[in-house]
Order: structure tokens, then sequence, then C-alpha cells
């Protein structure tokens, strides 16, 4: 039983943490335009950083949502606003190699509060609460939260490793501005995805 339930709560992990969503684009477009250290610096962020979302969730936050339906409400327009904000700074990046500043490139934090004002993010731990530890005793959700933890990395660095890719191919300003525009156009449409 403990093996079962431990296999389906990675599998989860795996489907919730590699899908597409906006951290992931985040991922790539930082790894086509900084590297891969900074591609792995933002999802160690944001990795750790939906980890302590998922503990804070599963040691009581959801009983507090489900009396609070506008809370959930609130963070997801707040994380709309988060995206929509990081659509513009991709869409607007001008592609230039001399702009390659560290003011720009995503950091740790950035990471961590994105997942934090991620829809996706709240979604999936919710979710994942629900189907696989409604009690939510703290054994299980330390056990599911260790069980994420490696899949979300992992997952996210196969995302980091697309952005290398990219980067290899994107190293004229035009081509760069071309994938920004279209990395902000997909965020975009993840935030219309997550408001239907």
């Amino acid at each position: 039983m403990f093996f079962s339930t431990t296999i389906s709560m990675a599998l989860f992990a795996l489907a919730a943490s590699i899908s597409p969503g906006p951290v992931n684009l985040v991922s790539l477009s930082a790894t086509a335009r900084y590297g891969v250290k900074s591609g792995l610096i933002f999802v160690t962020g944001a990795t750790l950083g939906f980890v302590l979302l998922f503990l804070i969730i599963g040691l009581g936050l959801h009983y507090f949502i489900a009396e609070l339906p506008w809370l959930t409400q609130g963070i997801q327009w707040l994380g709309i606003g988060f995206l929509l904000y990081l659509s513009y700074q991709l869409y607007v990046d001008t592609g230039e190699i001399k702009d390659r500043t560290k003011s720009t490139e995503p950091k740790f934090f950035t990471g961590a509060i994105m997942q934090w004002l991620n829809p996706k993010a709240w979604v999936a731990s919710m979710s994942g609460i629900s189907a696989y530890i409604p009690q939510a005793k703290t054994t299980d959700v330390f056990l599911f939260a260790g069980v994420y933890l490696p899949i979300c990395w992992l997952s996210l660095t196969i995302w980091v490793m697309g952005g290398l890719v990219l980067g290899h191919y994107f190293q004229k300003p035009n081509k760069i501005r071309t994938m920004n525009k279209v990395l902000a156009i997909l965020l975009v449409l993840s935030c219309f995805m997550i408001i239907v």
C-alpha cells in the first residue's frame, strides 16, 4: 500500500511539474538568454518555493482556503497580474547581448515568489493533497513533499536543458526578440487558460 501510494504521488508530481506552465516557460527563457547556471538557480528557487507552499497548504491552509473561497480568487488574480507583468518584460526585451545584465536575470527568489503567485502551483498542491492525503496527516504531507522535491526540480531542469538548446540557436538579437515574444504570448495564453 505504501509503495503504490508513493508511486502514485510520484506520477502526479511528474505530470504536474513537467507540464507546460509559467515557471516552465520562464525556466526555458532564462536559460536560453542567460545560460544554464541562471536557469538552475531559478528552478532551484521555484522548486523550494513550491515545496514550501505545498507544505503550508498540506499542514492546514487548505482548510482555511475552503472556508474563504475569495482568498483563492484573490491569489489567482495576483498571480495572473504577476504573469502578465513577466510577459510584458519578455515581450519588450531588446534581445541585445549587451543587455544581459545581472539585474534583469531571473534569480532564486524570483522562482520562489513566482510559485507563490502561480495559480498552477496552488491547483497542483490543493488537488494533490485532496486526492492523495485528504486527512493531511503531518507524516503524509512531508512524505508527499519529499517525493515532490526531486521530481519538481528534475522536471524543471528538463526545461532548462530545452533552454540550453534554444540558447545555442538564438544567438542573434533578432532571434532572441522573436523567442521572447513567442514565450511572452504563451505566458499570456497560460493566463487565459487559468481564467477559463
